[in-house]
């Protein structure tokens, strides 16, 4: 079994989360892949370039892969796992499904107007701790994933935090209600989930099914 970590928007794969699954999972002599989905120019970075991205990374093995994904990479396991049958499991820790929309009514149609006329928006870039221009075509590559169809039935935990103001629980919730195959654990929480993490493994170290 492969083990892949995709972090969160404007992170990294030294994100505390990701390091921390890493130590885990490493404690049991398993390895976990964490690449760096800010690529080589984050301000042209897409769930496109992302998928394609992962899909060169994954090429070449017949392994089965458990994807484990926070945030925007959480989005990112769900849409990747729809494409590829060796993904066999699934950890998504407050997936960004539906994010485009949130972003849209977050910044208003104003900004939004600006951001399509200049071209690029500036956003803080959590693992680089610093701004950093994201180009517009971020987002227009985003929307055209807002009404994907999840159907394939991919044994998945879903951890989402109550108190999450970045991506809304219900979406989660939502998510979980129509597909008997996800398993959705809500804690009382916020988006980062870092306050959680013991008990976020204990639940996917039995998901996982590792002694």
């Amino acid at each position: 079994m492969q083990y892949w970590y995709f972090h969160g928007f404007a992170s990294g794969p030294k994100s505390q989360k990701a390091v921390f699954f890493q130590q885990q999972l490493a404690a049991l002599g398993l390895e976990l892949h964490l690449p760096d989905l800010n690529l080589d120019d984050f301000s042209r970075i897409s769930l496109s370039r992302h998928l394609a991205y992962v899909e060169q990374q994954l090429a070449g093995s017949e392994e089965p892969v458990t994807l484990i994904g926070s945030s925007l990479g959480g989005l990112l396991s769900a849409l990747y796992a729809e494409r590829d049958p060796r993904v066999e499991k699934m950890i998504l820790l407050a997936p960004a499904f539906k994010f485009a929309r949130y972003w849209q009514a977050r910044l208003g149609p104003e900004v939004i107007a600006q951001w399509q006329r200049q071209g690029t928006y500036e956003v803080f870039h959590y693992s680089q701790g610093r701004n950093r221009l994201l180009e517009y075509g971020f987002l227009e590559d985003a929307l055209s994933y807002e009404d994907a169809e999840f159907t394939r039935s991919v044994p998945t935990l879903i951890v989402h935090g109550r108190t999450d103001d970045v991506i809304d629980y219900r979406v989660s919730v939502d998510y979980a209600q129509s597909r008997p195959w996800v398993d959705l654990k809500l804690l009382d929480s916020d988006h980062a989930l870092t306050d959680c993490l013991a008990e976020i493994w204990a639940y996917s170290r039995s998901f996982l099914e590792l002694a």
